[in-house]
């Protein structure tokens, strides 16, 4: 049998979840989909990705590197044809985003 299955687009969008929880803000040891950074992963029909996200502030030292890094690591993704981020502070990021697994982790609960 091989292992080119079809794959659907919710079974990508959790591949894809899995592989933003390997990504890290660098001041805060939560990854950035727990800190509730991404806001929505969309997946069009050609698996093209677009992930809609913020950073923790405008200043964020990351503001360059982290969109690219999370861009190279969904596109590392083989049913991936093409990613996106774009970034938005519309809502800006608050705690209240973050779930309770990372809340815990910072001590906040």
């Amino acid at each position: 049998m091989s292992e080119e299955t079809t794959i659907d687009t919710a079974e990508l969008g959790e591949k894809i979840v899995t592989v933003l929880k390997t990504i890290y803000d660098p001041e805060i040891p939560v990854d950035i989909y727990e800190l509730g950074l991404i806001y929505d992963v969309f997946v069009n029909e050609d698996m093209e990705v677009k992930i809609l996200m913020t950073l923790t502030s405008p200043n964020c030292p990351v503001a360059e590197s982290l969109p690219a890094e999370v861009e190279e690591k969904v596109k590392s993704l083989n049913a991936v044809k093409d990613a996106e981020v774009e970034i938005t502070f519309d809502p800006p990021w608050t705690q209240d985003l973050m779930s309770e697994e990372a809340k815990l982790e910072l001590g906040m609960l």
